[in-house]
């Protein structure tokens, strides 16, 4: 026979919430006009910079040195996507300014 293990009301919350999350924001980013993207993209950045302290939080309350080493993981991938966000943002901003004047 096999033993069924009941899942807790709060995984159970918890998926739901992950699923309407994605869908709306699926919806959401999938309606952005170009010209807003590059706005959009600093803002999700800046954002993003939360997953960097949370990271820092869980290596540092992880005990441990299997978790030492996920939380660092977790702290470097964080901060290359930040990073190379910020990057990308950046050079999509340069394709908007003016170039200077070369009859003058």
């Amino acid at each position: 026979m096999m033993k069924v293990i009941p899942m807790s009301d709060v995984f159970i919350q918890s998926i739901v919430v992950f699923v309407l999350a994605s869908f709306v924001g699926f919806e959401i980013i999938s309606r952005v006009p170009p010209t807003l993207h590059t706005p959009l993209m600093s803002g999700a950045n800046a954002i993003s910079g939360i997953t960097i302290v949370g990271a820092i939080i869980a290596a540092a309350t992880g005990t441990g040195w299997a978790l030492g080493v996920l939380g660092f993981l977790a702290v470097m991938f964080a901060t290359i996507n930040v990073v190379g966000g910020f990057l990308v943002t950046d050079r999509m901003l340069e394709m908007f300014k003016k170039l200077p004047d070369r009859n003058r």
